[in-house]
């Protein structure tokens, strides 16, 4: 079975909600996210890093090389956005908006055979990182752009392995930013948006209608997306069938209510599928060009 059969038969699955406490707070984690230090890089560990560019301010990112990290091999990397911050919801859930506190690629990888980096988006002054929404859209689209080809040159990033995943404010981030140009959008493999999407609501910003969100849902092409709500992703799969019919995406409704990203920490059916999803990509043959080519097959 060639790659884009097998793709297109794994992205019409739509996993149901698992049936377990609809709760978070009920179901124990079993994984503790690290925490970010001013270590140098090295296997397991969570550091703090700054592109050379913004040295002396307080922009910065988190880079995780995997536990079994070794020197010179590659590794897929998962790139990674955080929600809007200072969040709470009646529910206890929160959001920092700080690269520091993101979750998906830890939970996804269990810390083992993925680089994992937590990328920020950049204030209007350049000096700090933006914790609520966008800030400079094409200083963040640029930062993105050097630290994903810095990871690739210095700690063995996968060119051809490169995901997007985001929480929230992320999970639009996945197309706000990862597609907001030709050349972000060539750097992905595959996209991880989980609770909201790109286009399905209006927000308080420039470029957040229907219109331009499927301006940039062009540049997506037929590479995969992993699509997740809380409750219910009816809303989210209603857009996208009316302005992406022929998109590669799969689905997954959590059972739980709580808008946050540490659903992945748990041993939850919904982890496990997301897992499934990432594994069987990574499984497909890299096709030459894919990447590079993807602005020119979307429809």
């Amino acid at each position: 079975m060639n790659r884009n059969i097998t793709l297109t038969l794994f992205a019409v699955l739509v996993f149901a909600p698992c049936g377990l406490s609809t709760d978070l707070g009920e179901v124990v984690p079993d994984l503790t996210t690290p925490t970010m230090t001013t270590d140098a890089p090295g296997p397991g560990k969570r550091v703090r890093m700054t592109l050379a560019n913004y040295e002396g301010t307080d922009v910065h990112h988190a880079l995780y090389l995997p536990s079994d990290w070794t020197k010179g091999k590659k590794y897929p990397l998962i790139v990674e956005y955080a929600g809007n911050g200072p969040y709470r919801n009646k529910n206890g859930d929160t959001c920092s908006g700080k690269v520091e506190d993101c979750n998906l690629g830890y939970g996804i990888s269990g810390g083992k055979g993925v680089i994992w980096l937590c990328l920020p988006y950049i204030s209007q002054d350049h000096k700090n990182n933006q914790l609520k929404w966008w800030g400079d859209v094409d200083a963040t689209v640029d930062y993105c752009k050097q630290a994903v080809r810095k990871v690739c040159a210095d700690y063995g990033g996968d060119s051809a392995n490169v995901y997007i995943a985001g929480f929230s404010r992320g999970a639009i981030a996945c197309n706000y930013i990862g597609l907001h140009d030709d050349e972000i959008a060539s750097l992905w493999r595959g996209f991880i948006c989980h609770s909201h999407y790109d286009g399905v609501r209006q927000w308080a910003y420039t470029g957040s209608d229907k219109k331009s969100a499927a301006a940039r849902l062009r540049r997506l092409g037929n590479r995969p997306q992993f699509i997740s709500h809380e409750t219910s992703v009816d809303a989210t799969r209603a857009y996208l069938k009316h302005v992406f019919p022929t998109g590669n995406f799969t689905f997954q409704a959590l059972s739980l209510h709580n808008h946050t990203d540490t659903w992945v920490l748990r041993d939850i059916p919904e982890r496990k599928a997301v897992r499934a999803w990432f594994n069987q990509v990574l499984k497909q043959p890299v096709q030459q060009g894919t990447a590079d080519d993807a602005t020119h097959r979307a429809p």
